[in-house]
């Protein structure tokens, strides 16, 4: 494996600010999976790869606190209407405050991601954003967004834009891909995985 020096550096963001709608309106990233949260599985194999790690979380704050350096909330959390607007969202908010010229973006319920995944990811890192790719569908929440695309994004979510796989497919991204049933990908996003996985 490449030495960490070998990789650009970066800015992380862990998203973990949705409704928990197949969890039944839990916290996902706090959810218990062999015996620790979500949340911390991620810490742990992205702490070395950034010191400015942040979760977009819109609740809990507390809890996730000791897992990210900056922790962010959506714009509808900050002006009270709490309606939760979805993964793009969180995206807007971490490439806005982001340190780095490139953000790897994770989601929270993929415990099984590994190391060698993130840095082919972040290897092809340049200009343009950087996706994961299974068969014809791009996975926008497994990826590595320049900064620089912040302007794009904001024009984007002004116009209405709220689907990350629509403005990203608009960018032309760099596609890595990844076998469909690729394990590492997995999303813990029900009970009965988070059960089955466990």
């Amino acid at each position: 494996m490449p030495a960490l020096s070998t990789l650009p550096t970066c800015s992380v963001l862990l998203l973990s600010g949705g409704r928990g709608q197949r969890m039944g309106g839990q916290d996902k990233g706090l959810l218990d999976w062999q015996g620790r949260p979500l949340i911390a599985w991620l810490h742990d194999l992205v702490r070395p790869l950034s010191d400015d790690l942040i979760i977009s979380c819109n609740r809990n704050a507390e809890r996730y606190a000791p897992f990210a350096d900056r922790l962010i909330a959506d714009d509808s959390v900050a002006d009270g209407s709490g309606d939760f607007q979805g993964p793009l969202a969180g995206i807007r908010a971490g490439l806005r405050i982001a340190r780095y010229k490139q953000m790897l973006i994770l989601p929270c319920d993929a415990p099984q991601l590994d190391r060698a995944l993130l840095e082919a990811l972040l290897q092809q890192a340049g200009e343009r954003a950087v996706v994961v790719r299974q068969g014809d569908y791009l996975e926008p929440l497994f990826s590595v967004i320049p900064q620089a695309l912040y302007p794009d994004l904001e024009q984007a979510w002004q116009a209405g834009e709220r689907s990350p796989q629509r403005w990203l497919r608009s960018l032309d991204p760099v596609t890595m891909a990844c076998p469909v049933d690729d394990p590492r990908l997995a999303n813990f996003n029900t009970p009965q995985l988070l059960a089955a996985r466990g």
